[in-house]
Formats: C-alpha cells, sequence, structure tokens
C-alpha cells in the first residue's frame, strides 16, 4: 500500500478522465490517474466534431491532453490496469474513503471517479473487425462528412439499424444491408423509399478491399464506408464491484449517474462513454469537465461536514 491518499482516483486517463482530472488539479488536489492505454476510438486516424481540434489524430488530443495535464504538480499518472475498487468499511473511515488495486499494490483516495470507457461488440463478419475506424464506423457525424457523398452501406444488426439507414443518406447514398438481422415492416419500407435508401437482402459474407461487400450470392458491393451499430459494455469490472446502478439502453448498459455525474455511490463520479448514452470526443470532455468539478465540490462538502 502506498503512504499517499489522494483527493480523487480517476481510473481511465483517456479525454473524459483529463478533463476530471484537469479541473482537480488546478484546484490544487491530489490526483491519481490510472490508464492502461485502450481509448476507445483508438482504431480511427482521425477525430471530428470537436472545435479547434476538428480532423486531428485522437492519439494526438490525447497526448497533448496528457502533457498539459501532467504539468499540474498534484497530478500523478500510473500506467496499468484498475483492477479492483472497493469502499472502505465506515468504521474505517478517517481520511480516505475507497481502496483501489493495481498490480497488487493498493491505493487509497477520498473520492473516485470513472472514465472506464466502452468496448465495443463487433458484428462477427470476416474483414469488418481490421477495418473499424477506417472504412466501417458507427456515428455518421463524425465520419459521414469525409466519405464525399459517395456510396454508404448499412449492414444491419437488428431493427435499430434502421435509425442509421434513415439518417445517412444525408452523407450520401445508402444501401441497407439487411443481413438476415430483421424484416422491415411496409412501413419501414416506405420510409426507407421516401429517403432513397436501397435495401439489400442477400446476406454479408466479408468485407475485403477498402469497404467491399461480399454478399452470400456472389455480388460484390463497393462502397465509399460502411457503418454498423455495435453494441457495447462498460470496459471495466469495476462498477460492478461498486454496485453502481446502471441504465440500460438499446445496445448496451452504461453507469447511471445524476446531473453533477455523481453515481448511485456518495463519493464515486463516472464520465465520458461509459456514464452517457451518445459518445464523442467533445462530449466525453465536457463530462469530465462536471465531474472533476463535482468531486471537488464533494471534497469541500465532506471537508466541512466532518471539521
Amino acid at each position: 500500500m502506498t503512504d499517499t491518499i489522494y483527493d480523487a482516483i480517476i481510473i481511465g486517463g483517456s479525454y473524459a478522465g483529463l478533463s476530471a482530472a484537469l479541473q482537480l488539479g488546478r484546484a490544487r488536489r491530489q490526483v491519481l490517474i490510472i490508464d492502461e492505454g485502450l481509448r476507445r476510438n483508438r482504431f480511427a486516424a482521425h477525430s471530428h466534431g470537436f472545435l479547434t481540434q476538428d480532423g486531428v489524430d485522437p492519439a494526438a488530443i490525447a497526448a497533448n491532453a496528457r502533457a498539459q495535464v501532467m504539468t499540474y504538480p498534484t497530478v500523478r499518472w500510473l500506467s496499468g490496469r484498475a483492477e479492483t475498487a472497493q469502499p472502505l468499511p465506515a468504521d474505517t473511515r478517517t481520511k480516505a474513503w475507497f481502496k483501489v488495486t493495481v498490480a497488487d499494490t493498493l491505493y487509497l483516495s477520498k473520492t473516485l471517479i470513472l472514465a472506464v470507457g466502452l468496448r465495443d461488440i463487433l458484428p462477427a463478419i470476416d474483414g469488418l473487425a481490421e477495418r473499424w475506424g477506417k472504412s466501417v464506423f458507427h456515428c455518421p457525424y463524425c465520419h459521414g462528412y469525409e466519405l464525399n457523398q459517395g456510396r454508404i452501406g448499412v449492414i444491419a444488426g437488428s431493427e435499430l439499424s434502421m435509425h442509421h439507414a434513415l439518417m445517412l443518406p444525408d452523407w450520401g447514398p445508402t444501401t441497407l444491408l439487411i443481413n438476415d438481422a430483421f424484416e422491415p415492416t411496409k412501413d419501414q419500407l416506405a420510409s426507407l423509399a421516401a429517403r432513397g435508401v436501397t435495401v439489400e437482402r442477400s446476406p454479408v459474407q466479408a468485407v475485403t478491399g477498402h469497404a467491399d461487400v461480399q454478399l452470400a450470392d456472389g455480388r460484390t458491393l463497393s462502397v465509399s464506408g460502411l457503418f454498423a451499430l455495435a453494441p457495447f459494455e462498460v470496459a471495466s469490472a469495476i462498477p460492478h464491484q461498486l454496485g453502481l446502478d446502471l441504465d440500460q439502453g438499446p445496445l448496451g448498459a452504461v453507469i447511471k449517474t445524476d446531473p453533477m455525474k455523481e453515481t448511485s455511490l456518495p463519493g464515486v463520479f463516472a464520465c465520458g462513454d461509459a456514464a452517457r448514452a451518445m459518445a464523442s470526443v467533445a462530449l466525453a470532455v465536457g463530462d469530465g469537465n462536471l465531474a472533476g468539478t463535482s468531486a471537488h465540490r464533494f471534497l469541500l462538502s465532506e471537508a466541512i461536514s466532518h471539521g
């Protein structure tokens, strides 16, 4: 066990976690960031939709953010995976409320901020995973414009793929590949037709080349980019270890928070993709800012109430 008792341990050092650390570092609080280096958007070469950073390599955004945050002397970085996190028994809470383990070393903290991210569960289609973030995407706002109004394919995973299919004609001529995932109703077919969407029923066998869809009937559909809705899961067991409430959505569950980013366990805050239904770098940064300031206010409240 280390001797330091941190004001906040932040689990996850990507955009949300770094944004939270920035607020606490500027408040001169002792902060430990624990990060295992697995950003959700590590497969993409460019990030879009974030003011002043549009088109920048997301790895460069993260690296620049880390460099800026680490100039604050009360912020420490630890590379590794946070394996467990638990509240301390109420009768032993003096200066610390939580304990976190990393590689058999115990760290103590007054608050926790979970910026653990999500793990995408990709469709089991040959060649798709290798192209994820490069020519196969999940967010039209992040990647649609760069397809330059070329042909777009939507690989259906369920009826939820109707959402993609109806949105994407704003970015280019769109084909919905049903892929045996569901059968559109008469009304859904009418909506697709109204948006000019072509419906393709031959199942997808593989994705090759840049974004060439090999169909079961032997044809190849070549497009500028593909979109697929991937289910997801929180990329850490820690929210479950802490018994946090979750919000179940159509593609997966995220950590439930109040408007100030506090979870169902007092003193534990969550931000970024793991704690919101919609994901982007810009939203993660804003989320982290709020989580960091909220954790600081919690520390102030606890200091006042316990004299």
